[in-house]
Order: C-alpha cells, then sequence, then structure tokens
C-alpha cells in the first residue's frame, strides 16, 4: 500500500509493465493513458492444484502489504457504481479437540468452486466469465500487480471494478484463492474497499491461500474491520512471521471476552517496542471494545509522521478520527476507504464522499444519501449547511429555482475533480428538469445527467440545444448510433478549446460516429495521431478485436492510470474508445468518451 504521495511516472511505469509480458516500450511522448454486458458463461477451466495456506510462497500474492509498523513488507515469491453489502463470518468457532467437526464441514456439492471466482452486485450486469479470453494467468497478475491506481476516468474504474468483481475463469496455472487475491488487492488499491471485501468473502476459508491471507487483512483494515480476519487469525499467525498477525490474535481474543489471553498477546507483541508505539496503541483501543476488557488508551497523532493501512483500520475500527493532514502522506485510496465506511461520521465522510465520487467508486445516490443523512444531523458546520440546503432545492420548487440551485453547487467547487463531483451529486436532479429551449444552463445540466449515466433523460435535450455548443457535443457522444457531419464537428472546434476539440474528435473517431475520411481530416486539423502504432495501443487494441472486455477494462486503467486528466491524450482515448466498442462495451465507451470532454479543459 502507499505510503507517500509520490508517484513515479506514470509513462515509465506503463512501459515497464507491457516490458515484462514482452509487449515494446511505449514510445508517446505523453502519458497514454461503461454497456453493460449480459452474462456469457463458458464451461469453467479444469482446478488448478491450490497452494495451501503453510506455504511460504504461494503461487500469487499482492506485491506489497504495509505492516503495522508503516513500512512496507514484502510478499510470497519475488515480488518486492454502486455500493452493495456482503456479509461475512466475523468470529472464530473454538471447540474441543474431543469434538468430530468432520459431522458440520459443507458437504462438496456447497462449497464454492475456485475454478470460477467472483461476485454480483445488485442491478449490475456481470462481465463474461471467459472476459480475459486465452490471457495467460501470469499476463493478468502482471498487469493487476503493477498498475498505479486509481485512475484517472470515473467511468474506467467503474468498468474495471465490474470486471475484478465478476464471476470469471480462473486462468489455467493459478488457483482461485490467489485469482481472487490479486484482483481484491488491485480492487483495494482502486479505493473498492466494499468490492473487495465481496470478492474475498467469496473464497471458503478452508481455501484460504497464504496471499488471500494477507489481502483479507488488507480488507479488514481498509473496511475498519479487522474482526472480519478471526477465522483465519491463527493459521495465517503460523504461516505469516508478520507483528500485524500477533496483534490480530489479541484483538480477537478481546472481542471474543478473553481479556486475559488479550492482553498477554498484547504484551507478546508490543515486546521490544516503546510503550507510545502507536500501532499496539491502536491495536490496544481495539481489544478495549471486548466484553470485560481492562484496557483503556487515549491515542494522540502528535508527531505522527504518516498514516498507514494498520492506522486507518485500527482507528476507524475503534472510532478514533485521524487528522486529515495525515491524508496528505497516502495515496487517494484511502480517502475512498473513508467514504466507504459507515463508522465514519458523516460530517468527517462527505468529503472524502465527494472525491470517492469522482472517482467512480461511490455513485450519484450513494452521494445524495450521504448529505440526506447530514440533513439530520445536528452541529453540521455552516459550509455544509448551505451545501445541504443547495442540494435540497434542487429537488424542489420550479425548474427554475432548481437549476439555480444546483449553479450554486457547482460554482462552490474549488477545484477541477471537485467541480466534476459536483455534476455527479447533481446527476439526478438534473434528470428531473424538463428539456427547454429557455432553460439556463443547458450543458451543464447535460453533463451532470451523463456524469451518472442518465443518458436517456440528457438525450430529450437533443432538439433544444444548438449545433456546435458544449450541449450538443456531449449529446452526438452520447448517441448510441448515427453519423456527425463533419460542418458540426468543424463548428465546434472552433469554439471550444483546442483540447476538448481533440478529446471530441477522438471520442467520435473511436465510437465510429465520425466516416474514416472526416475522422481523418478531424485528426489532422486537432493534432490528434489516431493512427499511431506503439505497445499499448497494440494491446488494447488487439484485446478489442479478440473480444476480451476485461483484457480491454484492464488496459484501460492501464492508458489512465494518472490522478490528473491533463496528463491523459486524446490517442489514449481513441484506442480506449475503439476497443471497448469492439469488445461489446459500447455503453461504457459513451461515457468514457463524454467524461473526456467534459473533464477536458
Amino acid at each position: 500500500m502507499k505510503t507517500s504521495p509520490t508517484r513515479a511516472s506514470r509513462l515509465a511505469i506503463a512501459a515497464g509493465l507491457l516490458a515484462a509480458i514482452g509487449v515494446p516500450a511505449f514510445s508517446q511522448q505523453q502519458k497514454a493513458p461503461e454497456s453493460l454486458l449480459p452474462p456469457g458463461f463458458d464451461q469453467p477451466a479444469p482446478r488448478p492444484q491450490p497452494s495451501p495456506r503453510p506455504s511460504p510462497t504461494p503461487s500469487a500474492a499482492p506485491a506489497a502489504v504495509p505492516s503495522p509498523s508503516g513500512d512496507v513488507a514484502p510478499v510470497g515469491g519475488d515480488m518486492g457504481p454502486d455500493a452493495f453489502d456482503v456479509e461475512e463470518s466475523t468470529a472464530s468457532v473454538v471447540a474441543a479437540p474431543a469434538i468430530d467437526l468432520s459431522q458440520y464441514d459443507l458437504p462438496k456439492g456447497a462449497r464454492r468452486p475456485l475454478n470460477r471466482v467472483g461476485i454480483l452486485a445488485a442491478g449490475n450486469a456481470p462481465f463474461p466469465a471467459d472476459a480475459f479470453g486465452d490471457v495467460s494467468g501470469a499476463t493478468q497478475v502482471t498487469l493487476m500487480r503493477r498498475l498505479d491506481a486509481p485512475v484517472a476516468s470515473r467511468w474506467v474504474s467503474i468498468a474495471l471494478r465490474r470486471a475484478l468483481m465478476s464471476p470469471l475463469d480462473t486462468p489455467r496455472g493459478l488457483d482461485g484463492a490467489d485469482y481472487a487475491a490479486e484482483r481484491a488487492w488491485l480492487l483495494l488499491r482502486m479505493g473498492e474497499a466494499t468490492a473487495a471485501r465481496g470478492l474475498v468473502s467469496y473464497v471458503d476459508i478452508d481455501d484460504y491461500t497464504n496471499a488471500l491471507d494477507r489481502v483479507a487483512m488488507q480488507v479488514a483494515l481498509a473496511t475498519g474491520d479487522p474482526a472480519s480476519v478471526c477465522p483465519i487469525v491463527d493459521d495465517a499467525a503460523s504461516a505469516i512471521p508478520d507483528r500485524g498477525w500477533s496483534l490480530a490474535q489479541a484483538i480477537c481474543a478481546g472481542l471474543a471476552g478473553k481479556p486475559s489471553e488479550a492482553d498477554q498477546r498484547l504484551d507478546a507483541a508490543g515486546k521490544g517496542r516503546p510503550r507510545n508505539d502507536l500501532d499496539t496503541l491502536l491495536a490496544t483501543k481495539v481489544v478495549g471494545l471486548g466484553a470485560d476488557s481492562r484496557r483503556a488508551v487515549t491515542i494522540d497523532w502528535v508527531g505522527v509522521p504518516a498514516l498507514s493501512a494498520w492506522r486507518f483500520g485500527m482507528a476507524t475500527a475503534a472510532g478514533v478520527d485521524i487528522p486529515d493532514n495525515l491524508f496528505a502522506t497516502v495515496g487517494p485510496e484511502f480517502r475512498y476507504w473513508q467514504a466507504l465506511s459507515p463508522a465514519v461520521s458523516p460530517v468527517n465522510r462527505v468529503g472524502a464522499a465527494e472525491l470517492a465520487a469522482a472517482a467512480g467508486v461511490l455513485s450519484n445516490a450513494a452521494l445524495v444519501d450521504l448529505y440526506a443523512e447530514l440533513d439530520q444531523a445536528s452541529d453540521v458546520p455552516d459550509p455544509l449547511q448551505k451545501t445541504v440546503r443547495d442540494l435540497r432545492s434542487a429537488y424542489t420548487g420550479s425548474a427554475t429555482e432548481r437549476v439555480q440551485a444546483m449553479k450554486g453547487l457547482w460554482d462552490a467547487a474549488e477545484s477541477p475533480r471537485l467541480r466534476y463531483a459536483r455534476l455527479v451529486l447533481t446527476a439526478k436532479a438534473a434528470a428531473w428538469i424538463p428539456a427547454n429551449k429557455n432553460a439556463a444552463e443547458p450543458d451543464r445540466l447535460i453533463a451532470s445527467m451523463l456524469s451518472a449515466g442518465y443518458d436517456s433523460a440528457a438525450l430529450q435535450w437533443r432538439g433544444v440545444v444548438a449545433p456546435g455548443g458544449e450541449g450538443w457535443a456531449l449529446l452526438a457522444l452520447a448517441e448510441a448510433s448515427g453519423t456527425i457531419g463533419y460542418g458540426d464537428f468543424e463548428r465546434y472546434a472552433g469554439s471550444a478549446s483546442p483540447r476538448k476539440a481533440a478529446m471530441l474528435l477522438a471520442g467520435l473517431a473511436g465510437l465510429g460516429r465520425l466516416s474514416p475520411a472526416d475522422a481523418q481530416r478531424g485528426a489532422a486539423a486537432t493534432q490528434v495521431s489516431i493512427g499511431g502504432v506503439n505497445s499499448w495501443t497494440q494491446a488494447i487494441d488487439r484485446a478489442g478485436a479478440r473480444n476480451q472486455p476485461g483484457m480491454v477494462a484492464l488496459l484501460a486503467g492501464v492508458g489512465m492510470q494518472s490522478p490528473r486528466w491533463d496528463q491523459v491524450t486524446p490517442e489514449a482515448l481513441y484506442h480506449i474508445v475503439a476497443a471497448m466498442r469492439a469488445a461489446g462495451m459500447a455503453n461504457y465507451a459513451r461515457m468514457i468518451a463524454v467524461e473526456a470532454v467534459t473533464r477536458a479543459a
């Protein structure tokens, strides 16, 4: 897990990633960089031999996990939008040795198979089980481990999340539990703690491997639920020499109402550490939540140099507020975990939630629900009270009054990312505004609707907006079919910024909405090299042509691994949109193209 906001060049990372799987280095100077798919399940692949938990080097493991000290500890081998709830066991079963537990084992037919691993999210069609086609497990794992998440695009992130969550055939040569670990590890780095938890929970406890143990710990920390590792804590602690598991044993003993055992394990885990060691104190704080606990501590963040996954998870579980300045020492995924955590108060969560919505981690509905909680809360700061009032007004009164309230929300955003987040926040309210040629802010109303995928409502404005304007451009991309005349594109390019014009050209060309001749003409006018070839374009074009939507989504993430939109090139957008369209993901492709024009400066 990242412990520093400093990131290496995304171009260097992409080049190294592709070289590692036998693809030449990416050659561009600038960094290269949702269609809901029907179920398409093939016959499951033969189940590979598992890598059992006692093995010290599992066949697949996440690149690294933070130890409770905040350092990054290598793991195994040579490795240096819509929320949903999944129930999982949170307590271990203790029984006398004389009892034969085999009579309680699940019959083989009730156990979850490992040749197809994944979960379904309500209302979201899964990716096909063969979404990665014949791409080798080694290639998939290399891409997943080295992708520097989160990614720039909200809609690319949504597509990738759904691909990683879906019930997928386990590639030959990989154990299904290890495959789940790799996918969950990437989901965590994307900020998708809830999705990662569901994926990890799919695997039966008896099938866990070292790799999945490690990722399960990270999921427990990201979700602020250390009790979720209690069913595996003893086996994992015996196989993984990490102090975090010793502390987790103490926590599980405390939560099970065994204060004496918890005290002994805490003392043993804290041996050799200063008395004020923050990581031990946070674990002690969580132990104190158990019945009959004799431990009580006060957490002082003064002098703490950095946040870590351990500190985030323990503090969240114990109800300890984390100082805002510490989030600057870690990646943005920590904020997204915070946004998803019901243990954090709405007041402390709302800022993170807007960022998470812009990143695709939170839906429009989830963000509105959070503000509704604030509407019922007490002691809400004045700036937040105004936002709550404006959002309420966006749903009440006349259409003019509602648009004015939305305008207040949009104009109050102080950064490009928050401006996009506010479009997501108002998407449903915008969809309720009737199309009217006299309406104020038609362009931003359309952008707001499309930011959350309300394309049917947005397309009602086709006969209202003037050709060549921003609203027209967004609707041209949102249309499912039809050809755009070059004159209309030229009219828009003459009034828009060069970057917006280039993004529109790339989106229209990738969607096949321009004739080949007009696409080449527009590419020359906007200086977009849609015909350029490099290793990344070859890889994603090939995945699209072979109808591998999972591979397309993963490579789209590779092409968008940047926190800033100004580092996403029109060339990358063209290939992502074209590959998604070729792989049957036209709805994702359209929304990504719309997002690119909306967010371009």
